[in-house]
């Protein structure tokens, strides 16, 4: 089963170094029709399933946040059809690796990834993102590499330059040592600095490790969305959590940026015992519910009292 339709020697040279894109057959597999997708909603884990909508929020520097809703009860199909109507965008966590029929193809993705680049093995997880056509998706960045797999509709990416201006030590700190807080600081006036790219069906984006996105949909989408770490991710994520720590704690302001690669190791170690003695824990945040899907109700969202997620 061959995933990659294009890629050639310039994409190995320039992957993880670059922004690139690249085709592939995701769409002939025949798993991410509508029928497809539904049998997906109805067997996967609730747990590993995300139902969101936008907010309206009035702070300009974090617009679109997401809102947790309540799925419980509400058929397949009338999910599909919220996804298609509303402002709701469906997160099937871990579908790619849950599977076996999806489990095949994302094997099949990366086996071939691996042969294009030096037979390096890739530990990945894919999630399938089912999204209404006035999705967006908020200013945020990924913690390990990304690779965004477009099979339908159309979407924008706007991806932004990785420097302090962009996406600061302090913010990446704050990400990384909370679970539930993804979105960075965002002004409108970072998008004239930005690389825009306009995916269409069959088409790949992928770029280096951190670089902050956000994400416009120009019509209904389906896509995977799938990440792995690296040496270079888990080392630099377990500095930006003993940078926390120094930050917090002892009134520091380190920078990634500025320090050498001894004293990234070092700063790794300390991070990786501060994760395990449950500084990453140590958060107010909970997932909150704000919503529920009713097939009813135009836009099929109806706001609730919030209250904590348990499903």
């Amino acid at each position: 089963m061959k995933m990659l339709t294009d890629w050639t020697e310039e994409h190995s040279r320039r992957f993880q170094k670059e922004i690139l894109t690249f085709g592939h057959d995701l769409e002939s597999t025949g798993l991410f029709t509508d029928e497809a997708l539904i049998k997906l909603l109805e067997k996967h884990p609730s747990e590993q399933l995300d139902v969101c909508s936008m907010s309206e929020n009035s702070d300009p520097r974090f617009p679109n946040e997401f809102l947790t809703g309540d799925f419980r009860g509400v058929p397949a199909e009338v999910l599909m059809d919220a996804a298609k109507a509303g402002r709701i965008w469906i997160n099937v966590r871990k579908a790619m690796n849950l599977h076996s029929e999806y489990r095949e193809v994302l094997d099949a993705m990366y086996g071939g990834l691996a042969d294009q680049v030096g037979g390096k093995t890739y530990n990945a997880n894919g999630g399938i993102l089912i999204s209404s056509p006035i999705s967006q998706t908020p200013y945020h960045f990924d913690k390990t590499e990304t690779i965004l797999w477009h099979v339908r509709g159309e979407k924008r990416i706007y991806i932004y330059p990785l420097n302090e201006k962009f996406i600061a030590d302090k913010d990446y700190e704050a990400i990384i040592t909370n679970d539930l807080v993804d979105d960075l600081p965002y002004e409108a006036g970072f998008d004239e600095e930005a690389v825009i790219i306009d995916l269409k069906p069959n088409q790949a984006a992928t770029w280096p490790l951190n670089s902050p996105h956000r994400v416009d949909n120009g019509s209904f989408c389906v896509s995977v969305t799938t990440e792995y770490s690296t040496r270079e991710s888990g080392i630099k994520n377990a500095n930006m959590i003993a940078n926390a720590a120094l930050r917090a704690k002892f009134g520091r302001t380190p920078q990634y940026a500025r320090d050498g690669e001894i004293k990234r190791y070092m700063k790794a170690g300390l991070g990786i015992a501060l994760r395990k003695f449950g500084y990453v824990s140590n958060t107010n945040e909970l997932d909150m519910v704000r919503f529920k899907i009713d097939p009813n109700v135009k836009g099929f969202v109806v706001p609730t009292e919030p209250f904590v997620r348990t499903f």
